[in-house]
């Protein structure tokens, strides 16, 4: 499963950068394949525990210095099928190849 998640402290000020960051670095320690764009976090893994503890502790290390948090989160479900983070990505270049 794919899962796209953005966390957002709410009440810290604009610049959030630092707070993203360790959401971001939980991620990563994870060891689950992933990757960062400017506006989500997509992990891959085979199950929602898998995943879904992730995204719970990336939030948590925001909510520690954040007493409010914004969690949105957009996931694609489909059982047996490693490998999406990149094959997916890969499909719509060659789609877009000339």
């Amino acid at each position: 499963m794919l899962v796209a998640f953005s966390v957002t402290p709410i009440g810290v000020g604009e610049d959030v950068g630092e707070l993203v960051s360790e959401a971001v670095r939980v991620v990563r320690a994870s060891g689950l394949p992933n990757r960062t764009d400017a506006m989500f976090t997509t992990v891959e893994g085979e199950t929602w525990d898998e995943v879904m503890t992730v995204v719970r502790d990336a939030v948590a290390v925001v909510e520690a210095r954040a007493g409010r948090v914004s969690l949105v989160l957009k996931a694609d479900i489909r059982e047996g099928q490693g490998g999406r983070l990149e094959t997916k990505v890969a499909t719509v270049e060659r789609h877009l190849a000339p």
